[in-house]
């Protein structure tokens, strides 16, 4: 548990280690991703897991995961940055302050971590995956890449005006939805995309768009495109 007076509350934070963190002297690249109930362990999670650390141990992947607990009833508080008419939120600017200025130097002070931008990324799906846009947008100095599953864009389309005053992004981005999921899924993460690519140039490479036709807005895939992302990304 981590003390997170942004939020006036304490997390439950899931930790992840490569298989060689403890032989060698090594320093990792991390991620930070949302709904840590979700990541490791069916117990915990809402409808399954993603089972991260099954997937990065079989790649024998070199990244530190840190898997930050959801707020329950206030997760769409922490998640969306904008308050929406019905479902309420608009309390990701104290979140995001949380990870930057709490969690993260917490993990660089206690494990062997590559700080830089492009050596930390932020991950999520849902409302995860509108925060982690949102993240990278807001904080472009801390976060050098995102994983974007499934993002819940329609309830805080004020992101896309966000999106279009935003000049010079140079975060690398990996976009993820289903084609079965809702109606404006697919269609809202397009529109993202189209601002994203007017802002940069497509030679540079650093947006990665998939659709995964019969996918529907779940764990399952979720879990069954992580590992796709994490290779791209890093």
């Amino acid at each position: 548990m981590l003390e997170a007076p942004q939020l006036q509350t304490t997390k439950k934070i899931w930790l992840y280690l490569p298989e060689d963190y403890a032989t060698s002297n090594k320093k990792f690249p991390v991620i930070y991703m949302h709904d840590g109930q979700n990541l490791f362990d069916t117990k915990t999670a809402y409808a399954g897991e993603w089972r991260i650390d099954e997937t990065l141990d079989s790649l024998k992947a070199d990244v530190i995961v840190i898997g930050i607990e959801h707020g329950n009833e206030k997760r769409i508080d922490e998640l969306t940055p904008y308050v929406h008419e019905q479902h309420g939120g608009g309390n990701a600017n104290a979140y995001l302050d949380f990870i930057v200025t709490t969690l993260k130097p917490y993990v660089d002070s206690h494990y062997r971590t590559k700080t830089g931008k492009y050596n930390t990324a932020i991950g999520g799906s849902s409302l995860g995956g509108l925060v982690s846009y949102y993240a990278v947008l807001h904080y472009p100095k801390v976060f050098g890449k995102a994983l974007i599953f499934s993002p819940a864009f329609w309830i805080n389309p004020e992101v896309y005006t966000l999106s279009e005053n935003t000049k010079k992004l140079k975060s690398k981005l990996y976009f993820m939805c289903g084609g079965n999921e809702s109606e404006t899924m697919v269609a809202d993460m397009e529109r993202m995309i189209d601002l994203v690519n007017t802002t940069r140039c497509s030679c540079l490479h650093l947006t990665r768009t998939k659709v995964v036709p019969e996918g529907k807005h779940n764990e399952k895939l979720w879990a069954k495109e992580f590992a796709k992302a994490y290779l791209w990304l890093f």
